[in-house]
């Protein structure tokens, strides 16, 4: 049957709609409730919702009566349907999503763009904004050849760090006042790659690949060789196939004896505490906005960062958020030669402590 061009464009909105529910994905178009205080997450999937609410749920993220409001370019690769479905069929009244849409491109993100007014709106609106681990980001937006980088979600990273730049500014355009200019007490938080946009948005660099850049080795095989303090991600699973060999990798820090983790995170423990960690890239060049105030145990990849003039932007290397570190999962390896642990044995009693020592500190950022 052939089918007319005024059939074909009503089946192809027809399906839009049921594929990409723009109704449930727009919260703050008529701007939030009365009365209620809102926190943001970017790139709000199914797992990273999980997150926010078993934190929530277990006391370990104080929010109080706040809101939580995922936001995200429509563009992002994506589907957020599954995260209105999860939603919705938890009955979550606490958490919402917020789509933007526009017109985002290398060229742009560091000035006046199509998202401008609406992150100014979304910003007077919010106490703050999580921004979570993810794939990396293109090196053209830090001015460098892909050498090592694996770039999966490009749009995500034009959004997330075209938003952050609005936010804390950068020497890409100085002339542009950013947004915590007007409440220099938001919270801005990231881990991982989140710290990584918190840092490419303000004008630094990323090592590409840690093993290569680093410590001159690309091969599986020779990176874990390394001191497993050396080691930010489990290269055994690039040698041997197993089930039970876990994705990440355990090391210590190496905190300043005083400092941000002293004097705000109030921890009075260990200077080398154990951390969960993913990552092969990390934070090269700093723009001098920020303090450094963790590194990796021999002091060759920055773990923790903070703004010197917003008080409660700082950023982790490491995964503080992930649940496992604080309840029961299964006992996984690191090696073929391991013994099979839980993450939350791996850290410890002490471990457990060091990370909610940090909710504590983020919780009181965001009130």
């Amino acid at each position: 049957m052939k089918m007319n061009k005024r059939t074909l464009l009503f089946l192809f909105v027809l399906s839009f709609i049921f594929h990409f529910p723009i109704f449930a994905q727009d919260y703050f178009k008529d701007g939030g409730e009365a009365g209620k205080t809102y926190l943001l997450m970017a790139h709000p999937t199914v797992e990273n919702i999980k997150t926010m609410k078993y934190l929530i749920d277990n006391n370990i993220l104080f929010v109080g009566e706040t809101e939580i409001v995922g936001v995200y370019y429509s563009f992002e690769n994506y589907n957020y349907s599954q995260s209105v479905d999860y939603i919705h069929e938890n009955e979550l009244e606490n958490f919402h999503l917020q789509h933007l849409t526009g017109m985002l491109t290398p060229e742009n993100i560091y000035t006046e763009n199509d998202f401008s007014a609406n992150f100014e709106i979304i910003f007077q609106q919010t106490l703050g904004i999580f921004f979570f681990g993810g794939p990396d980001i293109q090196p053209a937006l830090y001015q460098e050849e892909n050498n090592y980088a694996v770039v999966t979600d490009p749009y995500r990273h034009l959004f997330e760090l075209s938003f952050l730049f609005h936010l804390l500014g950068g020497p890409q355009n100085p002339d542009f006042v950013p947004l915590l200019e007007q409440n220099p007490k938001y919270f801005i938080g990231g881990f991982c790659l989140g710290m990584q946009s918190m840092n490419v948005a303000t004008g630094g660099t990323l090592v590409q690949d840690i093993p290569a850049e680093v410590y001159g080795i690309d091969e599986p095989a020779e990176i874990v060789q390394l001191e497993q303090d050396k080691i930010h991600r489990n290269y055994w699973q690039e040698i041997f196939e197993n089930d039970q060999l876990m994705s990440v990798s355990f090391h210590h820090l190496h905190l300043p004896e005083d400092g941000f983790f002293r004097n705000d995170v109030k921890w009075r423990g260990t200077t080398s505490p154990p951390v969960l960690s993913s990552h092969h890239q990390a934070v090269e060049n700093l723009n001098d906005c920020w303090e450094v105030t963790a590194w990796s145990k021999d002091k060759k990849v920055i773990e923790g960062i903070r703004h010197k003039k917003y008080p409660n932007v700082f950023a982790f290397q490491f995964h503080p958020e992930d649940t496992t570190l604080f309840a029961p999962a299964d006992s996984l390896l690191f090696s073929p030669s391991d013994q099979p642990r839980t993450y939350n044995e791996r850290i410890g009693a002490e471990g457990v402590k060091f990370h909610k020592k940090i909710w504590r500190l983020i919780s009181k950022s965001i009130q």
